[in-house]
């Protein structure tokens, strides 16, 4: 996984060094609240562990799921997701539905500073770089933030969804540019 530099931050792969913040992030609701069909805020700091292994253990020529940091102090803000999105199905567990989601988790002591609007942004041009011609977002209906972040990205609003994650959400879909 390739890092990524914008103005003011510094995207990059997780390390276990970093479990301390995604147990923190992670165990917030403010966070967990608009995260999956049944959200849940994590209890146990070998959760976090578990999630960044499953992280590293990601190997893809163009998803990656990195840190958002501060690129001068090293600080996290929070974590930014290009990945497979699951398809909705009676049957679980859930598999690929063949599109591309970029999503994002960032602590309250992120928020409103642009943050997820630069990371998203870097890593949609790396995306459409190496060969994407497609990314969905998709929002609980409440997350209104994380709507604005999509539309701000050049995103198009698509109106509400049940066809990823076994929930309806708001989809939002990006194309790359013209060459």
């Amino acid at each position: 996984m390739e890092t990524l530099r914008t103005e003011r931050l510094l995207l990059r792969p997780w390390t276990l060094d970093d479990t301390d913040f995604v147990f923190g992030l992670y165990s917030l609701w403010s966070v967990q609240q608009h995260i999956g069909l049944n959200p849940r805020v994590m209890t146990d700091r070998a959760e976090a562990i578990a999630v960044i292994n499953r992280w590293q253990g990601m190997e893809h020529p163009i998803h990656a799921i990195r840190a958002v940091t501060d690129a001068d102090t090293g600080e996290i803000f929070g974590n930014l997701l290009l990945k497979s999105i699951p398809a909705s199905s009676p049957v679980t567990p859930l598999v690929p539905s063949g599109d591309t989601e970029i999503g994002w988790h960032f602590h309250p002591n992120a928020w409103h500073h642009g943050y997820a609007t630069e990371a998203a942004s870097a890593v949609l041009a790396e995306g459409w770089k190496t060969g994407l011609d497609r990314v969905v977002a998709v929002t609980t209906p409440s997350n209104r933030p994380s709507q604005r972040v999509c539309l701000r990205i050049g995103m198009t609003h698509k109106g509400r969804t049940d066809q990823y994650y076994n929930s309806v959400s708001e989809l939002f879909v990006a194309f790359a540019p013209e060459p």
